[in-house]
């Protein structure tokens, strides 16, 4: 959660290591996560709040958003262009044009081809799906995002809220390990910082989704797709193979299961999206009145 207006910087997420954060960022990847792809699934219907299908969108880091989900956007939005920001533009876009549906009429422009965005390109629709909870900066990116989508766009966004992984934090807690992972902003704040970077009308909430696993290495192998533990209080060094054998016991012994015996995970996604809006001209702080002007105004006011 962010700290409270005047108690630090609304910019920073509390204990969110930034270092940590970044080299997972820049690590290669050429698959997308499996929860990934279920959320931007269920994300995707919600286009039908809009009234009018944007002409161009942005994928955000569209490896780790979800690749099946960035050809199901273009089978949604057939006439609208796409363009990719990553930061391995030239990979990620070579990864979303891989498996491209092509036009069958060679006179027809393939607008699903997608194109790395250049740092003013502006778009209806911004897309970003299961990034910002590993922002350390998220006032700062939804500001950056700001810049791209171009006035009466809208932005699409989802991330993991605070009560995602709620029974592996419990689990951590009865053995004395500290915390999994840091702590995700809540839903309310993302509405905040919304329209502190400049949107509109933000509209925010959240669904649970709970997975269910056959063994505590195959729920281990599948948060290692997501992510790691960013958390500045995580532990210093390295582990060894006893301490995996310790984590592994754990979870078997303490997580939660199902009644046929699958070991349970849940996670809080949070759904965003807001508008831009047309800028503001705010009132001016002083104005200059001269002295006919002002008895003007009086002897109109007795009159």
């Amino acid at each position: 959660m962010l700290p409270p207006h005047g108690g630090g910087s609304p910019d920073l997420v509390p204990g969110l290591d930034p270092a940590a954060a970044e080299r997972w960022s820049r690590l290669p990847r050429h698959d997308s996560p499996w929860l990934h792809e279920e959320v931007a699934a269920r994300m995707l219907p919600r286009l039908d709040f809009f009234r009018q299908a944007p002409t161009s969108w942005l994928h955000w880091e569209p490896v780790a958003g979800g690749l099946k989900a960035h050809h199901d956007l273009c089978l949604r939005l057939p006439e609208a262009s796409c363009l990719v920001w990553a930061r391995d533009a030239a990979m990620a876009v070579r990864s979303v044009n891989a498996g491209r549906r092509r036009s069958w009429n060679p006179l027809r422009r393939d607008r699903s081809l997608a194109v790395a965005a250049e740092p003013s390109s502006q778009v209806d629709m911004l897309w970003a799906n299961m990034l910002l909870h590993r922002e350390p900066q998220p006032l700062a990116v939804l500001q950056q995002w700001n810049r791209h989508v171009g006035t009466g766009g809208f932005l699409m966004f989802s991330c993991l809220g605070p009560d995602s992984l709620a029974e592996l934090r419990a689990v951590y807690r009865q053995c004395g390990w500290g915390a999994p992972t840091h702590d995700f902003v809540d839903m309310h704040d993302w509405g905040d910082l919304l329209v502190q970077a400049g949107f509109a009308e933000p509209v925010v909430d959240m669904e649970r989704i709970t997975l269910t696993y056959s063994s505590a290495q195959a729920l281990l192998d599948e948060l290692r797709q997501i992510g790691r533990n960013f958390g500045r209080g995580r532990f210093p060094g390295l582990r060894g193979r006893g301490w995996h054998r310790q984590l592994l016991a754990a979870i078997e012994d303490l997580l939660p299961r199902t009644a046929d015996g699958r070991l349970q995970l849940g996670f809080e996604i949070v759904y965003g999206h807001a508008y831009k809006a047309e800028p503001r001209s705010g009132p001016r702080s002083e104005q200059n009145v001269s002295v006919e002007a002002m008895r003007e105004m009086l002897r109109s006011s007795r009159r």
